[in-house]
């Protein structure tokens, strides 16, 4: 999109919305009432001023490319209700012809351009940058070596105290962890202290994490002579740096899923965003992050297209990606719904994928077409099954997770088949976003 005449919907707008409260309140403000100094530029950027409470109106900008957003407002959320609000009048209305921006919107919106345009930072010192490597690399080494012993003296010990045990000591070896500066290996000791808190099954899941805790810090240890792709791989689930340093595609990306979760010490806010190319077919995930009490910055909203450059890094079974130059704003998809794979070539797929990173919790898949199949009872399994009956896959849900995207997912089938596009993997399927048959609509089932 190179004008902001290509508008939004109003569900995309809404699926921005960093909480339900300001969901309701930009709503409020999706009428023209409070609203003047509308407009829009050619750039693909919009404004106007929003009369509030006091003498002075809210000065609101958006950058569709973004999406990016300023406000006057005092509030701390990304994107406020008066953002939203904006959106939501220029999807439902439009803002006639493309305008220049007034002095104070098209300020922010330079400032954008030039940091955007800003060349890179000069070279590092390799020798420096060596032996810094190497030190780390020790580091990382005793902290392995470490970690192993620990693993070792509670397999002989027995995990039957794990559950009176609590988050405490696997709290302390996260620590140390950090301290040999393996935030990746910090990161999974800490998810093994809240398994025994998963109900039935989780000695047997606790096992499963051992073993691949395991696997990591062998493979550490001889990461020199594993092949390139896998050393990638190891050092990436470690924690090193991993800068977009791989491969370059240009594309047509279609934003399938868009959700966050918190980690476990709730410090931290990762909001992963699921992108397909509509040309090459490539599935991207591109991952940003928000500190405590502050939602991520990046928000796309489902079934937008970002015509863009993704530079994906090394390692991660090649699905992680920055966004690198965009030639067009984020646009309204054109009507199509992705092609779907069977339950079978869904799992095909997830077993290649581990072959590349065996500590790959699921791959991105778009099934379809298929038939959801509710559970019996409030908590029992539902299944995805093929439109034949021949196959299924269980479906799972991550703790916490609410259950409500799967009567939505329901209502939306009426008991026909849908396409769904979710996350595969050991422990079933994760629907995120689902298609009706005959509606290009996509419905995020989060």
């Amino acid at each position: 999109m190179t004008e902001q005449g290509v508008r939004w919907t109003a569900e995309q707008v809404l699926a921005l919305a960093p909480d339900e409260a300001s969901r309701k309140a930009g709503g409020r403000l999706g009428a023209a009432g409070p609203w003047s100094q509308t407009g829009g530029s050619a750039s693909g950027a919009v404004w106007g001023s929003c009369k509030g409470s006091g003498s002075t109106p809210y000065r609101t900008v958006v950058d569709l490319s973004g999406p990016a957003y300023k406000c006057s407002c005092p509030s701390r959320k990304f994107p406020c209700k008066h953002a939203l609000g904006l959106l939501l009048l220029w999807a439902a209305e439009g803002f006639g012809d493309p305008a220049e921006p007034p002095d104070w919107a098209g300020e922010w919106l330079a400032g954008r351009a030039a940091k955007a345009a800003r060349p890179a930072a000069g070279p590092v010192d390799a020798e420096a940058a060596r032996k810094r490597a190497e030190r780390r690399a020790a580091r990382i080494g005793a902290g392995v070596t470490e970690l192993e012993q620990r693993l070792v003296d509670l397999l002989r010990g027995g995990m039957a105290g794990q559950q009176q045990a609590g988050y405490a000591p696997w709290e302390e070896v996260a620590a140390r962890m950090v301290d040999a500066q393996a935030p990746g290996l910090a990161a999974r000791a800490r998810e093994l202290g809240a398994i025994p808190g998963c109900g039935p099954g989780w000695p047997a899941r606790m096992l499963e994490e051992f073993a691949l805790l395991h696997l990591l810090g062998r493979a550490w240890l001889g990461v020199s002579g594993l092949p390139e792709p896998l050393a990638a791989t190891v050092r990436s689930r470690v924690g090193l740096p991993s800068p977009a340093e791989g491969e370059t595609v240009r594309d047509r990306w279609l934003v399938l899923a868009q959700y966050d979760s918190v980690s476990p010490d709730g410090r931290l806010t990762t909001r992963r965003i699921w992108l397909r190319g509509l040309e090459g077919g490539r599935p991207a995930l591109v991952l940003d992050f928000g500190p405590p009490g502050r939602p991520p910055g990046l928000a796309l909203p489902v079934g937008l297209v970002l015509e863009a450059e993704a530079r994906f890094r090394p390692g991660s079974a090649g699905l992680r990606a920055e966004l690198g130059d965009r030639t067009a704003a984020a646009a309204a998809a054109a009507a199509r719904t992705p092609p779907g794979v069977s339950t079978g070539e869904a799992l095909e797929a997830y077993g290649a994928a581990l072959r590349v990173d065996p500590w790959l919790e699921s791959w991105p898949v778009v099934l379809g077409p298929v038939v959801p199949v509710p559970g019996d009872g409030a908590e029992a399994a539902w299944q995805l099954a093929d439109a034949q009956g021949t196959s299924a896959l269980p479906v799972w849900l991550p703790q916490g997770r609410s259950r409500s995207g799967l009567w939505r997912l329901a209502a939306l089938s009426g008991g026909g088949p849908v396409t769904v596009f979710g996350e595969c993997g050991h422990r079933g399927f994760t629907p995120l976003t689902a298609w009706q048959p005959g509606s290009p609509e996509p419905v995020p089932l989060l």
